[in-house]
C-alpha cells in the first residue's frame, strides 16, 4: 500500500518484525556484523544478497533514516552521511569526478559558497555564480560544455529567496545535465524537489529536518531518472573490480545499481574511503525528529509570518524577506509550489546604527543568539557578520545580503512571547 506523507514519516523504512518487534528502531551500537557463513559473505561482496559488513558504509538503524527520507522525498534511493556539508562535497564530487563546472546560485548559505570559491577549485571543480538564475530563458546561455552540473538551494538561506525549480530543471536536462538541490530549509514537507524536476537532493538534517539541534547529519537522495549513461558522467558506466558478479567479471554502477547508481557510488567511493559516516545514535535522533516534521514546520511557518507581518509594521525595520508575504516578490512562486507553508526562516533589515543594532541583540532574552536554524527554538543573528561573514563586501552584494540583515529562525513558542521580546530589544536599542 501507498501511504501518505504523514505516516511515512513515522513508519516508513522500518518494520517491527524484523527487530525482534521493538516498536521503536534499536540503535545497532556496532562496528561491523557477523557473516552467516561463507556463503553470505561471498554474496555481500558480490552484491547477490542485501546485508551489513561494517558500520562506515551500512548500518540498520542508519539505514531506517535512510530509507524514510527516501520515502518522503520521493526518491529512487539516500545515503545519511555525519553533517550537511559532507552531503553537499560528496554530491558534487560524485558529479564533477575529475573536473569540471558548477552552475550555482548566488543566494547560498555561507558554508557553501565560500569553499565553492576557494576550496572545490583546488579539486579542478569550479564554480560559476549565475547573474540569471531567477531567470531560467537566460541561465541557458551561463552552461557551458564543461558545466557538469546546476546547484540552487530550494529556499535560500538567509534571504529565503524562491526559484522556479520547473523551468531551472527543465534547462539542465536540455543540455543533459543533472540539477542539485539544496532542500534544507523547506523539508520535504514544504517542497519536494525530485516532484518539481530536481535529480539530487541534499539535506543538512542538523536543521529542520530533525529539528531539536541535538545533532549534526547530512542526507543526499536521488530521483533515479536521470540518464548517467550519456558520456558527459563516464564514472557510472566505468567497470570497476569491486563491483564484480559471482565469476569476477567487473561491472559499472549502471549495472549493478541502475535505480540508485549516484547514491550507491558516494556509498561505496566516498563514504567507503573518506568516512564520514553518521552514527547510529544520531541517526536515532533523527528518526525521532522526523517523526514530528510536519506538526513542527506548519508551527515554524505560521511564527515565522506573524513574526514577518510584526516587522513589516515596525518602523525600526528597513525591510521583511519571507515569502509567505504578500509584498514579497516571491510570494507568487510560494503560492504556486508551497502549500503547507513558507518555512520558519526570515530576513529583516535593522533600521539602526551598528552600536544600535548591537544594543538590540545583546538585549534579546528569550530568542537564542547563534547560527543554527530549523530549531524548535526561535534563534536569531547578525548572518553578515556569522553565517555569511566568509563572504568579502563584495561577495555579500552579490548575494544580497546588506550588512543591516538580522536572520531568524523561528521556533515553536507562542508568538505573543516572540514579538514581546523583539519589542523590548528594540525599545532597549533605541532608548
Amino acid at each position: 500500500m501507498a501511504y501518505n506523507f504523514d505516516t511515512q514519516r513515522v513508519r516508513a523504512g522500518y518494520e517491527p518484525e524484523g527487530h525482534k518487534y521493538a516498536v521503536s528502531p534499536p540503535i545497532y551500537a556496532t562496528a561491523s556484523f557477523d557473516f552467516r557463513d561463507v556463503e553470505n559473505s561471498r554474496n555481500l561482496f558480490n552484491f547477490s544478497e542485501a546485508g551489513f559488513l561494517y558500520s562506515r558504509i551500512g548500518n540498520p538503524t542508519v539505514a531506517v533514516l535512510e530509507e524514510r527520507v527516501a520515502a518522503l522525498d520521493g526518491a529512487s534511493g539516500a545515503i545519511a552521511l555525519a553533517s550537511g556539508m559532507a552531503a553537499i562535497t560528496y554530491a558534487i564530487f560524485n558529479v564533477a569526478e575529475g573536473g569540471g563546472r558548477i552552475l550555482t546560485s548566488p543566494y547560498l548559505y555561507g558554508g557553501s559558497s565560500d569553499p565553492f570559491r576557494k576550496i572545490f577549485p583546488r579539486f579542478g571543480i569550479s564554480f560559476d555564480f549565475a547573474k540569471n538564475i531567477g531567470n531560467p530563458e537566460l541561465l541557458e546561455k551561463e552552461i557551458t560544455p564543461e558545466t557538469k552540473a546546476i546547484f540552487v538551494e530550494s529556499i535560500s538561506n538567509p534571504n529565503t529567496t524562491l526559484l522556479d525549480i520547473d523551468a531551472i530543471a527543465a534547462v539542465a536536462h536540455k543540455h543533459g545535465i543533472p540539477l542539485i538541490v539544496d532542500n534544507t530549509v523547506a523539508t520535504p514537507y514544504l517542497y519536494r524537489p525530485i516532484e518539481h524536476g530536481a535529480d539530487i537532493v541534499v539535506y543538512s538534517a542538523t536543521k529542520g529536518l530533525t529539528g531539536h539541534g541535538n545533532i549534526i547529519a547530512g542526507l543526499i537522495t536521488e530521483s533515479g531518472k536521470f540518464d548517467w549513461k550519456s558520456g558527459k558522467f563516464p564514472v557510472f558506466s566505468e567497470k570497476y573490480y569491486t563491483l564484480r558478479d559471482k565469476e569476477g567479471t567487473p561491472r559499472s554502477y549502471l549495472d549493478v545499481f541502475p535505480q540508485i547508481p549516484f547514491t550507491t557510488k558516494v556509498r561505496l567511493d566516498y563514504l567507503n574511503y573518506f568516512g564520514a559516516a553518521l552514527s547510529p545514535f544520531d541517526a536515532y535522533l533523527a528518526i525521532l525528529g522526523i517523526e514530528t516534521l510536519s506538526e513542527r514546520l506548519a508551527k515554524q511557518s505560521a511564527n515565522a509570518l506573524k513574526l514577518a507581518e510584526y516587522l513589516a509594521a515596525n518602523k525600526r525595520v528597513s525591510f521583511v524577506r519571507y515569502p509567505g508575504l504578500e509584498k514579497s516578490p516571491d510570494y507568487a512562486l510560494y503560492k504556486r509550489d508551497y502549500p503547507n507553508g513558507a518555512g520558519g526562516l526570515l530576513a529583516f533589515g535593522f533600521d539602526g546604527t551598528d552600536e544600535q543594532k548591537e544594543k538590540f541583540l545583546n538585549a534579546i532574552e528569550l530568542f537564542h543568539f547563534h547560527v543554527n536554524i530549523g530549531d524548535a527554538r526561535s534563534l536569531i543573528v547578525n548572518s553578515p557578520q556569522t553565517t555569511h561573514g566568509e563572504l568579502n563586501a563584495e561577495q555579500q552584494a552579490e548575494a544580497d545580503i546588506p550588512a543591516n540583515l538580522i536572520r531568524i529562525s523561528a521556533g515553536l513558542e507562542d508568538i505573543s512571547d516572540l514579538t514581546a521580546d523583539l519589542e523590548q530589544a528594540f525599545a532597549k536599542a533605541f532608548n
